[in-house]
């Protein structure tokens, strides 16, 4: 104790001795052996801009020392060699009154595969943390975040964390999914709405509510071990109205219309718009989301530097598979272009998915790299949410059929296919943290069979939203969309790994998911092959994957009668007899003869050619 306070008393009289001290260094280390080779490190502390920096460290060179006006930062770009040896060295800060020292560290790179990505082979399951399972009851309330726990509320915290997720990894693993994209856990010390992630207030610290960032290199991890990428959701458009710069911007202009509240317009089209008035593009891309979620100025180039390295770091520390970003448009097409250069360099088998929220898939297919544009905009982001086939898919199963309605629609959004650079990378989904829940909309787990048939067999990377397997519903807002998944807290009634509780509609629907996504782990047309899909008929929506020798036949009928179907039709690509072994009830099937369709009910038939 005593020694303690000797410490303490000593750091303090060196504060006094200088005149000036050092809170913070952003990013805290950092890595040798990236493309990039310098790195900017954001120093925070009061007078800290009256100091002047020193590195005396091989292979290590300060090439700039950078203030902003506001006395209480430094920006320092240091320059990395690739020789240079991994270690801790000391960044001296000298003043008219003295000196101090922080120590600083470079650590050597991980193995490439750490940061594999994720492609159309994989099958997403999306988890929102607060809501999945209650890993650690010591972390639920911390008092100095805000927030008070109360699973009562549908907007405040239940107390989910990364503990909660790594206890049901193999539950993940069986129901045949290979990577887990989980929302923001980024530190959110907010008063209000906390759980969701999306107002950061520490860029380089997990939530403690949620665990450690020790906690979450132990997910990834074990996710790893089992064969699953971690995919993490991340935020460069804004943060927290709580966020610790708040209070002491490193410049005027660090946020956007930080003098007048201005609401973003949300106006999609006006990123592409050839005719668009400046006015309404300022206020799409400078406008907040909300009053509680200041609007970042990615045109300042310390602080875009400052969340291109944030990016980096994580990937790194975590050896991600993935990041989902945010808001994707909200924050500048230059900006963004250049964010996702820069991951996709330093990760070349990395992936990035873009929110990008529309029903237009010109504006969707504008932002995946060699998508459809009409200007010289260059894009590096491999993947997007393909929004508007999820937009599609449930209007689709439930309106009747009729030349402008029915499965017309979802097979007439699949031309717009002809706009996308990739339309294998795209990332399709019935649902997600932010729509109504699928069986909310379906309300009939038959319907729910064509749904997850044809997320499983559809070109793209599918992604189911946790609970979507036992058939979770909604009363349509977001707290609720986000419900608590059963078992995931001591005393719940029903426990969804366990079946505990689940009634038999639950089951057979996670029976049926399970069926589908292990085996589409081995289905190597469905991940890579062509698509064929023929015009529906009287109900019926037929389409085939074929990669060389390998042939899978999906027949969707959403009638509620059963139906015979002609396959003569599809002889262009049954050229030779085949039989069909279907995937969901096993049995077997001519494919030189009519077919049995059952009512609303999906055929997925593994074909092969008839001996």
């Amino acid at each position: 104790m005593a020694r303690t306070a000797i410490m303490v008393t000593a750091l303090a009289l060196a504060r006094l001795a200088v005149g000036a001290e050092v809170e913070r260094i952003e990013p805290p280390f950092w890595w040798v052996g990236f493309e990039h080779s310098t790195v900017q490190l954001m120093v925070y502390g009061e007078d800290v801009a009256s100091l002047t920096p020193r590195v005396d460290h091989a292979g290590v060179a300060l090439r700039q020392a950078r203030r902003t006006g506001n006395p209480n930062y430094l920006f320092l770009d240091l320059a990395i060699d690739r020789e240079a040896a991994p270690g801790a060295f000391d960044i001296r800060f000298e003043g008219d009154a003295g000196g101090l020292a922080r120590r600083y560290e470079l650590r050597a790179r991980g193995a490439p595969e750490r940061t594999r990505g994720f492609s159309s082979a994989d099958a997403i399951y999306l988890v929102t943390p607060d809501r999945y399972g209650n890993g650690d009851p010591a972390n639920d309330q911390i008092d100095a975040l805000g927030d008070a726990l109360d699973r009562g509320r549908p907007l405040a915290r239940h107390g989910g964390d990364l503990k909660g997720i790594a206890e049901r990894l193999d539950y993940v693993a069986g129901l045949g999914f290979t990577a887990v994209w989980i929302n923001p856990v980024l530190e959110n010390a907010v008063p209000e709405m906390s759980y969701h992630g999306y107002s950061t207030t520490d860029f380089y610290r997990v939530d403690p509510r949620f665990g450690s960032n020790e906690e979450l290199l132990a997910l990834a991890d074990a996710a790893r071990e089992r064969g699953i990428g971690l995919i993490l959701d991340l935020i460069v458009n804004h943060c927290g109205l709580q966020h610790w710069w708040m209070a002491d911007p490193p410049s005027e202009d660090w946020i956007n219309r930080s003098d007048v509240y201005v609401n973003t317009n949300h106006a999609k089209t006006l990123s592409i718009d050839p005719y668009a008035a400046d006015i309404d593009r300022r206020e799409f891309i400078q406008g907040w989301f909300v009053p509680t979620m200041p609007d970042l100025n990615q045109n300042n180039p310390l602080l875009a530097q400052y969340l291109i390295q944030n990016a980096i770091w994580w990937i790194e520390l975590a050896g991600l598979a993935g990041v989902r970003m945010d808001t994707y448009p909200y924050a500048g097409k230059a900006f963004m272009a250049e964010w996702t250069r820069r991951v996709m360099a330093e990760f070349p088998r990395f992936n990035v998915v873009g929110e990008e929220w529309t029903n237009n898939p010109l504006i969707a297919a504008y932002w995946q790299a060699d998508g459809a544009k009409h200007d010289r905009y260059r894009s590096w982001l491999p993947s997007v949410m393909d929004f508007p086939l999820q937009i599609a898919l449930a209007p689709a199963l439930l309106d009747e059929e009729g030349y402008l309605s029915g499965f017309i629609n979802l097979y007439e959004s699949l031309v717009n296919d002809v706009l996308y650079g990739s339309p294998r990378d795209l990332l399709i989904f019935a649902d997600n943290h932010d729509t109504t829940r699928i069986y909310t909309r379906l309300g009939d787990e038959r319907l729910f069979e064509l749904a997850m048939a044809y997320l499983a067999t559809m070109r793209g990377i599918p992604q189911i939203y946790y609970g979507t397997e036992i058939l979770m519903t909604d009363a349509g807002d977001h707290g609720t969309i986000r419900s608590d998944f059963p078992g995931g807290w001591p005393g719940d009634e029903a426990d969804a790994v366990s079946g505990r509780g689940l009634t038999d509609a639950q089951r057979r629907a996670q029976a049926l998911v399970r069926r589908l996504f292990t085996w589409r782990r081995n289905a190597p047309a469905v991940h890579r092959g062509d698509l064929t899909h023929f015009l529906p008929r009287d109900g019926v929506y037929v389409y085939f994957r074929h990669l060389e020798d390998d042939l899978v036949m999906v027949a969707l009928n959403k009638n509620q009668r059963p139906y015979e179907l002609d396959t003569g039709r599809f002889r262009e690509v049954l050229k030779t007899p085949h039989v069909g072994v279907d995937v969901i009830r096993g049995g077997r099937f001519d494919l030189a003869k009519p077919l049995a369709l059952p009512p609303r009910a999906a055929l997925v038939l593994e074909a092969t050619p008839s001996s």
